[in-house]
């Protein structure tokens, strides 16, 4: 082989980790670990014998990582196309049951994403629509994601 085929062969597709450690705090709360951030705790919802409603639970993040992911997912984009906005809001709705599979899982996500902006607001819809579609953790759930899109002028 020559030296360029060698070298392009050698080359890996991008690939990032994001480690994430889980420590048993006592009962049933445990909490979140990432290095360089602040630890977040988490224990079951009420509704699965959870004892402690004020606090995060595994499916409250689950719902948030779709919702905070389309929403950065929007800033960036807008950043990048010079699209100033007033407000960005991004309600959530994650709905559990039981799955075509017969396991229970989430069947559904619901994303609304609210935008006012002085600027064009068919440009503002085209780049919430393209951040609907790259949104990583959307892109990569196995359920149904329904996003609503709403721009209002400012």
């Amino acid at each position: 082989m020559t030296a360029a085929v060698t070298s392009i062969a050698s080359v890996r597709p991008k690939e990032f980790h994001f480690p994430v450690a889980i420590e048993w705090v006592g009962g049933r709360r445990v909490k979140a670990l990432v290095d360089g951030k602040h630890a977040v705790e988490a224990c079951p919802p009420l509704v699965f014998s959870g004892d402690d409603a004020t606090t995060w639970s595994p499916e409250d993040f689950f719902v948030a990582a779709a919702a905070s992911c389309l929403a950065v997912t929007f800033t960036g984009i807008a950043a990048r196309a010079g699209l100033a906005y007033d407000r960005l809001m991004v309600n959530a709705d994650g709905v559990c049951g039981q799955r075509h599979d017969g396991n229970f899982g989430f069947t559904s996500l619901w994303l609304g994403l609210e935008l006012e902006t002085a600027g064009d607001p068919a440009e503002a819809r085209r780049l919430a629509e393209r951040a609907e579609k790259t949104c990583l953790v959307a892109a990569s759930l196995d359920v149904p994601v329904e996003v609503s899109i709403v721009v209002n002028g400012s």
